[in-house]
């Protein structure tokens, strides 16, 4: 079958998650407190940064507190599943040389920490990137979106150069990019020089607010324990703002792409869309991220805008209790994928991994089944079929084709014949991309499953 993609990934974060505290299981702040406590018993290098990832509290009986990741002069810091929270201590705040009610950071402040707890040597980012590759591609994916913040493209030009060929990647750009996209001519859809024709230049991503677990993503009604004057969520940008930054970048040749989880905010990304003269022979479709909440009235505006929508359907499963208590009574209409498409919008899955892993199996089966763990469906008329989530995965290609890319997912079981609930692990035989096997994207095997597949190639 064509070659799955994964229509959003932050290869940097998502390579760097293996190396870190998972706090996935956390169900308190205490409990995650607990977690930390235990690493640290374990043994633990005081000159290092302790670094958490995955915590989601927007269900937590109890409050985050610097107190509770007290650990004498270790810095402490951990990171939201949404990637829009940082919560640190004081040994942390110190270090890095913060103010003291610098202990809990959303939205922008955060991501601008979590950059600087990230960083690594590019030598050492690129090894990381190359074995989470190998993982992915044994899942069958031979395309990625990576919408990483800063630098994406020169990144990939090293990446390709030093041998990684796994992956056709759409290196997406960021405001703080755009100067060096002028100078460089660099323009949506265009190949990057260097990258064997693997790497092309993808979105630019702009935000019009934050996440539902953070309680910053925007919308027309209030959270129930939030209080003024972010009891709606945080909009990143003044309407006019976030035209006129979308304006710039399309003069430059970059198509938007804009990030939109709450209602209010996909209106706001909706009229900035409409407000754009982006030509419909554009090289890349407008976009918009994530599409969570999104009011009755713009569903038909989708279709009408020629509106890509970049969903990711395990996020549903992840946070379906979240979406029932803070979006109580809306829910309908939240993370609605049967309703954007029969609204003429055109659907691209994927991850945001590492938020949701990068398997496209375990985004087509949430897409395909609303459920998870034995659990009831969730909003099932929400649910696609299997013939809609496979081509949302193909990264824009309707099939296999004569002189069409030649990438490809050889699968060991036929996805039609599958019982839904077990398409999350739909074995995979391996990968081509632009016409090669690559031995890095097949699954290990038997050494007599080995000796078989030879001797078909030789015979």
């Amino acid at each position: 079958m064509p070659g799955l993609w994964d229509g959003h990934v932050h290869t940097g974060q998502w390579a760097a998650v293996s190396r870190r505290l998972d706090l996935s299981s956390a169900r308190s702040a205490a409990e995650a407190a607990a977690l930390v406590r235990a690493r640290l018993d374990a043994g633990w290098d005081a000159d290092e940064v302790l670094l958490g990832y995955g915590f989601r509290d927007a269900l937590w009986p109890d409050a985050p507190t610097p107190e509770l990741l007290d650990a004498g002069e270790v810095a402490v810091a951990l990171i939201s599943g949404d990637v829009h929270t940082v919560w640190s201590n004081r040994a942390l705040l110190r270090r890095m040389g913060l103010g003291e009610h610098d202990w809990l950071l959303k939205e922008q402040p955060a991501f601008d920490l979590g950059v600087r707890l990230s960083a690594t040597d590019d030598a050492t980012l690129d090894r990381w990137i190359a074995d989470a590759a190998r993982t992915a591609s044994a899942r069958g994916v031979t395309g990625i979106v990576d919408l990483d913040m800063g630098g994406n493209v020169d990144a990939w030009q090293r990446r390709i150069g030093a041998g990684l060929h796994a992956w056709r990647v759409r290196a997406c750009l960021y405001p703080v990019d755009l100067a060096s996209a002028r100078v460089h001519a660099l323009r949506s859809g265009g190949l990057v020089p260097g990258t064997d024709g693997l790497v092309s230049v993808g979105w630019f991503k702009l935000f019009t607010d934050g996440a539902l677990n953070s309680r910053t993503a925007w919308c027309a009604d209030p959270y129930p324990d939030a209080e003024p004057p972010h009891d709606h969520g945080l909009p990143s940008y003044a309407d006019g703002e976030l035209l006129e930054a979308a304006r710039e970048a399309l003069a430059a040749g970059l198509v938007p792409t804009i990030h939109a989880i709450g209602d209010r905010a996909v209106t706001q990304a909706l009229d900035v869309f409409a407000a754009l003269d982006i030509p419909a022979d554009a090289p890349l479709p407008p976009r918009m991220e994530h599409a969570q909440l999104v009011a009755d009235a713009d569903l038909p505006r989708f279709g009408q805008l020629g509106i890509h929508a970049s969903v990711q359907p395990e996020h549903a499963m992840d946070d379906r209790d979240v979406a029932d208590h803070h979006w109580a009574g809306r829910t309908g209409r939240a993370f609605a994928y049967r309703s954007l498409l029969d609204a003429g919008a055109v659907l691209e899955l994927g991850s945001d991994a590492p938020v949701s892993p990068l398997d496209p199996w375990v985004t087509i089966a949430a897409a395909v089944t609303r459920s998870r763990d034995g659990r009831e469906p969730w909003h099932p008329e929400q649910r696609l079929s299997l013939a809609d989530a496979l081509p949302a995965s193909w990264g824009g290609v309707a099939g296999l084709e004569v002189g069409g890319p030649g990438d490809l997912a050889i699968l060991d079981a036929d996805p039609h014949a599958t019982d839904p609930d077990a398409l999350r692990t739909l074995p995979v035989h391996g990968t081509v991309v632009a016409g090669s096997l690559h031995p890095q994207a097949v699954e290990e095997r038997p050494p007599e499953a080995a000796a078989s597949r030879n001797r078909r190639r030789d015979g």
